[in-house]
């Protein structure tokens, strides 16, 4: 196939059809789950608000896996509750007006030396949590310990790690004291859908959380669709080792946006954003690296996006680790100033980014923002990004810096200075009309 580079401005066109079409590859298969029914309320819980349900829960949950799976009923009350482990051909299902809410602090097994996560299970298969019910992670009282005792560990909402065939769907997650939802190891068929996940921003004046993540995935074959997402870090984010996500029909609120990072574990290719809308988010597209995290970064689609008071829509640097304040203030970067940005030489741990599509996005940066940045590292430049009809309204300028075969074709950049009107150093830009 050829590069972007290769590709004259009439193939585009083709070339978009062509990412769009992969997002019919991305079709995950769902959990087969036996219809047998095991309500909590039979193995002695009790939804009172009061009570401890821990132990009732997991008993419902082992009794169904001895019995070859089943659905646990979660029926409408509050209950209490500590961390439980779920088990294959197992669908925790809450009803509507169940509210499953996590122990406080201060009753929290583990406290914040040593907590386990909510709920969670490895090597698994066949698994759910659905319903319109909802979790509660009760995480005011843990948020302010990422700010006054960094060293006290903070329990995860969700965390299956190595499974096959997962389906989160349906149900209301708020406020975890750390990530939401965190999938990892080496799932795969994975998908989170109608889910909506809540907590305050990180500078809400009131309550800020901190690594309140909504959905951190790491696998392959995942899907994330019609989910509505406000919370206090990344909206999404995956890790290294990750391949064929698509994230469509998706609401974002306050957090980070949608995050992409790499590390030394593995790359990251074959994802695609289509059809989200950003309101309020730090970010728009975060696509983050630094020379020591290392990882083959490429094949990275976002299609049909609207964004409105976004920080920065579109936002892939390599300098996510640096120290020094002038290269951290990525609002203000200059030119001069990126250019400064000391080399280094190449090695295993070197990032690698190249592939990029942006197609179809209108978006309007917060007062005082810039439109974009794209700032790859002097001895590994980011190549080969496509912005096709991308319009964006900032008051500070797109800065490239450190990129080659960057090309925009129809695109409408708008700022104080100008339209298109770019920022670069050693950069290699293309700008054409369709």
């Amino acid at each position: 196939m050829k590069s972007l580079k290769e590709l004259s401005a009439a193939s585009i066109a083709v070339l978009l059809l062509a990412a769009t079409a992969t997002n019919a590859g991305v079709n995950p298969a769902l959990p087969a789950i036996p219809e047998k029914f095991f309500n909590v309320l039979n193995y002695g819980a009790d939804g009172d608000g009061v009570a401890t349900n821990t132990e009732a829960i997991q008993v419902a949950i082992n009794a169904a896996s001895a019995a070859g799976g089943g659905v646990v009923e979660i029926p409408k009350g509050t209950y209490l509750c500590g961390p439980i482990k779920l088990a294959s051909k197992i669908n925790l299902h809450l009803a509507a007006g169940a509210l499953l809410r996590m122990l406080p602090r201060e009753k929290y097994p583990g406290g914040t030396g040593n907590p386990e996560n909510f709920i969670s299970g490895s090597g698994l298969h066949d698994v759910a949590i659905s319903g319109t019910g909802a979790i509660d992670g009760q995480g005011a009282a843990w948020w302010p310990l990422a700010k006054t005792a960094k060293e006290a560990k903070r329990p995860k909402m969700i965390t299956p790690s190595n499974c096959e065939r997962l389906l989160i769907e349906g149900i209301t997650l708020s406020n975890s004291p750390m990530f939401h939802i965190a999938i990892g190891g080496k799932c795969s068929d994975v998908t989170v859908r109608g889910v909506i996940i809540r907590a305050p921003a990180s500078d809400d004046p009131v309550c800020p959380s901190h690594n309140t993540d909504a959905c951190d995935v790491k696998g392959k074959n995942i899907l994330i669709q019609d989910c509505d997402v406000s919370v206090g870090d990344d909206d999404f984010t995956c890790g290294g080792g990750t391949s064929d996500v698509l994230i469509t029909n998706c609401t974002y609120g306050f957090g980070h946006g949608v995050s992409i990072g790499s590390y030394t574990q593995g790359g990251v290719s074959n994802i695609t954003v289509v059809n989200c809308t950003f309101h309020d988010t730090e970010s728009g597209i975060r696509i983050k690296t630094d020379r020591d995290r290392g990882g083959f970064v490429h094949d990275l689609k976002y299609l049909n996006l609207r964004m409105t008071n976004v920080g920065c829509p579109i936002l892939i640097y390599a300098v996510y680790m640096a120290k020094e304040k002038e290269f951290r203030n990525l609002n203000n970067l200059t030119p001069e100033i990126a250019a400064k940005y000391p080399g280094a030489p190449v090695g295993e741990r070197t990032p690698v980014y190249r592939d990029f599509v942006f197609s179809n996005i209108i978006a309007t940066a917060q007062s005082g923002k810039r439109a974009g940045l794209i700032w790859g590292l002097p001895e590994m430049n980011v190549t080969n990004v496509l912005l096709q009809d991308v319009n964006l309204t900032a008051d500070h300028p797109f800065g490239i810096f450190h990129a080659q075969n960057v090309r925009l074709v129809n695109c409408k950049i708008v700022t104080p200075g100008g339209v298109n009107k770019l920022a670069s150093t050693n950069a290699q830009i293309s700008v054409s009309a369709r």
